[in-house]
């Protein structure tokens, strides 16, 4: 059965955070709120719950995931970046944009493109989302809440979701509206910003 909670969108309760947090190290998988729509996450390293978002989203092994995290200061851990590229990155976080970048060692093979060796990284300036990685104390494995049978531009809402997920996550939160477009997907892996997706933010800067 899954567990349908309110929190706070702009002063999230540390109660309900910490409540969410400790399901999420037990092996939850969450639908929760960021600065571009609803996501699905889970711990980096947990291959049931990353094998129950492929079933979800009807993804194949080519799906960049993306690595949440709370700022920058992790960045080098799970990619590799040069100055030019970590100085883009940084003046463009938090915000609605996913980097797509060579992963590191640390990375599990399973959440790597599985020819291109890549992961997203993504720093979102949702309070809920900063209180989630703040308390996990590492990055949440996510991907957008895109699901197969959802129209284009259909925005989905937190009462939509749990009917729809219902008994396939572990929580939903809710967190109210935040936002209609996904992120806009930048692959930085050649040194330079190539757009693969257009979505939320300004995407002047990087063409």
């Amino acid at each position: 059965m899954t567990e349908l909670i309110q929190i706070h969108n702009q002063n999230p309760q540390p109660r309900l955070i910490s409540q969410v947090v400790a399901q999420i190290r037990r092996g939850a998988l969450i639908a929760y709120p960021t600065d571009s729509g609803y996501a699905l996450g889970c711990l980096i390293g947990d291959k049931n719950a990353i094998e129950r978002i492929r079933f979800i989203r009807d993804l194949d092994k080519k799906h960049n995931f993306t690595l949440v995290c709370r700022d920058l200061s992790e960045l080098a851990t799970y990619a590799k970046v040069e100055n030019t590229v970590f100085r883009l990155v940084k003046n463009n976080t938090p915000g609605p944009y996913t980097f797509i970048l060579r992963a590191t060692s640390e990375v599990p093979n399973r959440l790597k493109h599985s020819k291109k060796k890549t992961i997203g990284i993504r720093v979102p300036e949702t309070p809920i989302t900063q209180a989630l990685l703040e308390d996990l104390g590492e990055p949440l494995m996510s991907t957008s809440l895109i699901l197969p049978q959802q129209e284009d531009g259909e925005v989905l809402e937190p009462y939509e979701i749990y009917e729809l997920l219902n008994g396939r996550v572990d929580v939903v939160i809710d967190g109210g509206y935040c936002g209609h477009e996904p992120t806009t997907v930048v692959d930085l892996t050649s040194g330079y910003p190539e757009i693969m997706r257009h979505g939320a933010g300004d995407v002047s800067v990087f063409e």
